[in-house]
């Protein structure tokens, strides 16, 4: 199974979503063609109402426990439906990696 369908799947049996998106942004870095080593996850969750952020990246993480050991990097942009709200629904944009294209 595809590493970003695992995670997408996990996410999705772990969390009440009100939003979501997962890309993978392995082709902005210095990868072979096809990789899927780099993503970056959007979730809009109550789940996270009250949490810190350190408290909302440890409730994905330990979600993810067995994908996280087939990838090198997962940016996270976690937020209840009032903060996406707020954001207009607007997550903020991956910066270019150096080795990258």
């Amino acid at each position: 199974m595809k590493t970003q369908l695992q995670i997408d799947q996990r996410i999705k049996e772990q969390f009440d979503i009100q939003h979501m998106t997962l890309e993978n942004e392995s082709h902005m870095h210095n990868v072979p063609k096809g990789s899927e080593s780099h993503f970056k996850l959007v979730l809009v969750s109550d789940a996270f109402e009250g949490k810190r952020l350190v408290q909302r990246h440890q409730l994905v993480y330990g979600a993810l426990q067995k994908e996280m050991t087939l990838i090198h990097a997962l940016a996270m942009h976690l937020y209840t439906t009032a903060e996406w709200r707020e954001r207009e629904s607007i997550a903020p944009s991956s910066p270019k990696c150096h080795g990258g294209e």
